[in-house]
């Protein structure tokens, strides 16, 4: 009887199971979905109706515990999520009425064991995955709110075998438009068909300080030139269906002496120069190609932390540049709003001061309802009004609106991922990014390319050589095989010289960074590998010394004191410089490097970066000839961290010499002058000159534009890379104007004795300033045109006038 009665029970389970899913399916009609399961189609529900008009609606029949969990983030499996797939104690989470995003849900972020999943790949099974969670949240809450699924994408898409790009600060120095446009469109594509629905990219800091850690992250210090790769980036990554989120806004990226860490404040930053220098790529890649999302910063400007300023996320980001989308905050920056700036009595209070200044959704490495819980509080005390609520969510929801989430909430192939994902052609782009991040800083006598059938014995050397840990980040894919430089010497040299390796030094030394204000003698471990690598090179024809930075020295809280090679890495150098063997250089950086003895002395440096895992391969084509490397740097390189602030653009004179002749105010000798190398500096294996400039007007009004033709020509025997560079200089102005500014910029490929002509039009915007009244103005007068190889190699220049 028992038996019998169990049985009919297991029966009345699954009979139960089966109505369940019944209804669950019943809300799945042609063209439209019931997410609030009333048997109808309300207007929200509705695809040929006004977003606007569905925002208001399904705004209407949200109550405040759905409001407040649109403004939180979850952070997914590993970091906050416990669960990889929804469980039956969702039901009792705060998520149960619904939650604004995801992030990083199911990525398998490797710097992160509790993160490894078995749903990141296949990249199908990940697409299933997000479906499940996604198909828990629109039936099982009341209203069934779709998420946002968010996820990292400044390398490419921070997710287990995504494509794999090389750091942002090597994506700027291939100044290459049309290339930085194709891998937002990757990124774009990878994510959609993963199931992720909002990518965290680009950043568009301007890096000023080389000694904060995070300019490895950053395109440029030059605000025009993030602003043209940063919307070509955004444009790429939207077109495909998928928010684009800039970071991070704003002022962010010189925290006072380059202090990162616990620091990342005080920017000692003048209101004409946040506009012209800092906010200038935010307002034109917001109102060129209308990303979805920004990321407020957790520093202050002026005494004023962003994430709580009504001026930076409602004056400027929407009333000013018309930004539309939903503002998430940079993790901890609503808790920092009391904990660091002292601006509030409490977090409570803190979260009053961020969704009254504007911003949308709080993400943090806590719990959603750290925030959502004191939100709620707040409205029911009356200190946060519902008008103001309502305004924060609806932000939100359009954003859920114009991705489609509420007419196609799920991806609608999972199986097509696993070809959409990291494709053939997908590498090759990768690696053609790296290629034209390839920076030559010196070559004397062209010793490179160097002639593989020319050395029998090849010393590779210096700690980098086997090293690879730069090829990812925390902040892009992982788990993809890496070729160390070393490996793709032997591969590429092998079968005609005899390749040997010694490590020589390690990156660091004990005592680093202490090292670098007070010198320590070597130990005799130390004293050994160097002189090891000295003998090998006593054996070799060539040495290659690949030497720089690890991802443990450059980085987010990893800011610096100096800027030399750290630890032994120049003494090693040194040693083998004394053998009398060529020693070809080879530079592994994220950051500029005062490698003064190292370019006086050594006849060749090559600048890789920080590339993606196809580094080895890469940087051997390059030393062989294979590829003619024609990137550009980004950044001033400075002697000594002494002439910190030492960056392009500059006010005149504020980069200026020592007077030499009698001066009444005085004469000196007393410190080094001038850049290591300047910005927009790179040499090639080929040559190039610039010739037939010309203007289509010697006259403008205030409002015309003017075109600009030149002709370049390879004058070389190799095909090469040369990046035309304009620059205009505003000669008399009513407030004191940079020295010069990049308004335009071509990557252009040429055969040996080839011409082509490059075009270039400049608009109103390009020559306005701010001023005495702080408004736009472009105002008459003369502007001189210059075309060049870098910011201080002008070889053309012409002038015409504003009437």
């Amino acid at each position: 009887m028992i038996k019998y009665k169990n049985i009919t029970f297991s029966i009345a389970l699954i009979v139960l199971a089966i109505n369940a899913q019944a209804q669950k399916d019943k809300i799945y009609h042609k063209g439209w979905i019931d997410f609030n399961k009333n048997g109808k189609m309300d207007v929200f529900e509705d695809a040929s109706k006004p977003i606007d008009s569905r925002v208001k609606d399904l705004l209407s029949q949200m109550n405040l515990n759905e409001k407040t969990c649109q403004t939180a983030t979850l952070y997914g499996y590993g970091r906050v999520l416990k669960d990889e797939m929804p469980t039956a104690e969702w039901k009792t989470q705060i998520w149960k009425d619904g939650i604004a995003n995801i992030d990083e849900e199911l990525n398998s972020l490797p710097y992160n064991k509790k993160a490894v999943t078995q749903y990141s790949f296949p990249f199908s099974k990940h697409a299933n995955a997000i479906n499940t969670v996604q198909k828990w949240f629109v039936e099982e809450t009341r209203l069934g709110i779709p998420v946002d699924f968010t996820n990292e994408g400044i390398h490419g898409l921070c997710h287990d075998r995504a494509t794999p790009f090389p750091a942002p600060i090597n994506i700027g120095t291939t100044w290459n438009k049309d290339l930085v446009y194709r891998a937002g469109s990757t990124v774009g594509r990878e994510a959609k068909a993963l199931g992720y629905t909002n990518v965290y990219a680009p950043i568009l800091d301007v890096a000023r300080d080389q000694r904060w850690g995070r300019v490895v992250e950053c395109y440029a210090e030059d605000p025009f030139l993030i602003a043209e790769l940063g919307k070509q980036m955004t444009l790429g990554i939207q077109n495909q269906g998928v928010a684009a989120t800039l970071k991070h806004y704003a002022v962010y990226s010189v925290p006072k002496g380059g202090r990162d860490g616990q620091a990342r404040t005080d920017p000692h930053v003048a209101p004409r120069e946040l506009h012209q220098m800092f906010l200038y790529p935010f307002r034109r890649v917001i109102q060129e190609a209308k990303p979805m999302g920004v990321m407020s910063s957790y520093n202050d400007w002026d005494g004023e932390p962003v994430t709580s300023s009504h001026y930076f996320l409602t004056e400027l980001l929407r009333k000013q540049y018309g930004f539309t989308g939903y503002v998430v905050s940079d993790s901890e920056a609503v808790e920092f709003i009391a904990s660091k700036h002292h601006v509030a009595n409490d977090y409570k209070e803190g979260i009053k001061q961020a969704i009254d200044a504007g911003l949308n959704v709080r993400t943090h490495f806590t719990m959603p309802e750290n925030f959502i819980l004191p939100l709620r509080e707040l409205v029911k005390e009356g200190k946060v009004t519902m008008k103001t609520l309502d305004e924060r969510v609806a932000d939100v929801l359009r954003v859920k609106f114009k991705l489609g989430l509420f007419d196609s909430p799920y991806v609608n192939d999972p199986a097509a991922a696993d070809k959409k994902v990291h494709t053939t052609a997908d590498e090759e782009l990768a690696v053609q990014l790296n290629r034209e991040s390839m920076v030559l800083l010196k070559n004397d006598k062209n010793i490179l390319p160097l002639n593989v059938k020319q050395y029998k014995n090849i010393l590779v050397t210096g700690p980098l050589a086997a090293e690879t840990n730069y090829t990812t980040s925390r902040y892009g894919p992982s788990n993809n095989p890496i070729v160390s430089i070393l490996d793709g010497i032997k591969a590429y040299a092998s079968k005609s010289a005899n390749v040997s390796y010694s490590k020589g030094c390690d990156v660091i030394d004990a005592t680093w960074p202490e090292s670098e204000i007070i010198t320590t003698p070597l130990t005799s471990e130390e004293q050994a590998q160097i002189n090891e690598a000295v003998a090998a090179a006593n054996k070799a024809d060539i040495v290659i010394a690949v030497v720089g930075e690890t991802d443990n020295q450059v980085g987010e809280s990893k800011s610096r004191t100096s800027l030399n090679l750290p630890g032994r890495q120049l003494l090693l150098l040194q040693a083998l410089y004394a053998t009398g063997k060529p020693v070809v250089m080879v530079m592994v950086n994220g950051r500029p490097l005062t490698i003064n003895w190292e370019n006086r002395y050594l006849p060749a440096i090559l600048q890789a970066g920080f590339p993606g895992p196809s580094a080895g391969t890469v940087v051997a084509e390059t030393l062989f000839g294979d590829n003619n490397p024609g990137g550009k740097l980004t950044m001033t390189y400075p002697k000594s961290i002494g002439q910190i602030e030492l960056n392009f653009p500059f006010k005149p004179g504020s980069q200026a010499g020592q007077s030499k002749s009698d001066d009444p105010n005085g004469t000196g000798k007393t410190r080094v002058l001038g850049a290591l190398y300047p910005f927009g500096y790179g040499l090639s294996y080929t040559t190039f000159e610039f010739a037939n400039l010309k203007l289509s007007a010697q006259e403008i009004h205030p409002q015309g534009d003017i075109n600009i033709t030149v002709d370049v020509k390879n004058t070389g025997t190799r095909k090469g890379d040369q990046v035309v560079q304009l620059y205009l200089k505003d000669v008399v102005s009513s407030v004191t104007t940079y020295e010069s500014v990049l308004r335009g910029f071509e990557r252009v490929s040429l055969a040996p004795g080839e011409t082509k002509t490059v075009k270039f039009t400049l608009k109103p915007s390009d020559l306005a300033l701010l001023d005495k009244n702080m408004k736009w103005t472009v105002e008459p007068g003369k502007f001189e045109v210059m075309i060049g190889n870098s910011s201080e190699d002008i070889k053309l220049k012409k002038e015409f006038v504003v009437k």
